[in-house]
């Protein structure tokens, strides 16, 4: 049996992957009470240079604070490990004498545990433990993450659309996702009828047409007088390229430390303010870029996203006892059960959100899709009608 453990957080956080840290440090303690817990600072960047936090005798009224409080207590990392990165790890790892290895994040993150596992052939136990809120991973109905910041999403335009109905105009809101439509998907979780917005929804997985969008823009305000629309930060036009780098010159583009065009900078809201003002000039227009807040605000901690990333954390301390492999939240039965994977499954993959969760030919979700995100994000208030 293991008698020490190495935990580590990498991506971008999130507002309960602190559960996942807590859930699994009290399962160790449960089942191996003499092992030592050492959670790697700045995920594997810590292991890597020796840099841990001993969690084998943190207070347990300490640590669930921690696990009730958002973003990665033990700091995170967008590092991207190769074969030869991952060979310093494995040493790092047999340095501190670990024999498991629990990671929690996406799916590069459990692609790291691949690469690990396939060269450690059975010496460590390598486990991959769910966190995104893009809810963007394979054999997973769901995710540890996103359904707190669809929560936040899903309020956020209900908000929206209720100050638009006042002061009637356009709203486009750019909601995180560079590959997988969910979360934006989740901004129309509270319609409650056809007027309510967001009355148009754009995600990665449809191709965007600007004199498209200025035409839908267009037929929402004859319908409605107010137009409120939810756009992935990822959408992409024909020919496959990222929105903001058909429209950008190519010498203005931002991008991050690995070269990616940054979607969440301020080019892609300019493109929007750009195409509306050419295409509807004078019309009352406002672009926002949600950024960061939906996926670690504090007001959106979601007590069933919570209480899953908990139980995730504690079940991948039985999936190291089995030898590894990559958690996963199923939805049988009318339930959520977790279950053990390959790490194979997961591992650099990405799940996109079926195309049958938007009506064909359109910017509308499907009753397939709504009722998805309503299982996962019911609306919890009453509010009364508008008059206008």
């Amino acid at each position: 049996m293991p008698s020490t453990f190495v935990i580590a957080q990498g991506g971008g956080p999130t507002a309960v992957i602190n559960q996942t840290m807590a859930g699994a440090v009290l399962e160790i303690r449960r089942r191996h009470p003499k092992a030592r817990i050492l959670g790697s600072r700045h995920g594997v960047r810590g292991i890597r240079d020796g840099d841990y936090v001993d969690l084998t005798d943190i207070a347990e009224e300490q640590l669930l604070r921690i696990a009730a409080t958002p973003s990665a207590a033990l700091g995170s990392t967008r590092d991207k490990p190769d074969a030869a990165y991952c060979d310093v790890i494995l040493e790092g790892l047999k340095k501190a004498d670990a024999q498991a290895f629990i990671y929690i994040g996406g799916n590069d993150t459990a692609g790291t545990q691949q690469i690990l596992s396939d060269a450690a052939q059975g010496s460590i136990a390598f486990v991959h433990a769910p966190k995104t809120i893009d809810n963007d991973l394979e054999e997973n109905d769901h995710v540890p993450g996103f359904i707190s910041a669809a929560e936040f999403v899903a309020g956020a335009f209900l908000s929206v659309d209720l100050d638009f109905r006042a002061l009637p105009g356009i709203y486009v809101g750019i909601v995180m996702g560079r590959h997988a439509g969910f979360l934006t998907a989740a901004a129309a979780a509270w319609r409650q009828d056809d007027d309510d917005g967001p009355h148009l929804v754009y995600v990665p997985e449809r191709a965007f047409s600007v004199p498209r969008f200025i035409d839908d823009v267009k037929a929402s305000l004859a319908r409605h007088r107010r137009c409120v629309v939810a756009v992935s930060e990822g959408v992409t036009t024909e020919d496959g390229r990222a929105l903001v780098e058909s429209i950008v010159p190519a010498d203005k583009l931002e991008r991050d430390a690995h070269g990616n065009i940054k979607l969440s900078g301020s080019d892609l809201p300019r493109a929007f303010e750009q195409a509306l003002a050419e295409g509807l000039p004078g019309k009352r227009a406002r672009v926002d870029a949600l950024g960061y807040m939906p996926r670690g605000y504090i007001g959106a901690v979601n007590a069933v996203d919570a209480q899953e990333a908990f139980d995730a954390g504690a079940f991948a301390v039985e999936a190291a006892d089995k030898g590894g492999g990559s958690v996963a939240l199923k939805y049988e039965n009318g339930k959520t059960v977790i279950r053990l994977v390959p790490l194979a499954n997961v591992a650099g993959k990405t799940r996109h959100m079926p195309d049958d969760f938007m009506l064909k030919d359109t910017n509308h979700l499907s009753e397939k899709g709504m009722d998805y995100l309503r299982r996962l994000v019911p609306g919890h208030f009453n509010i009364g009608r508008p008059f206008v």
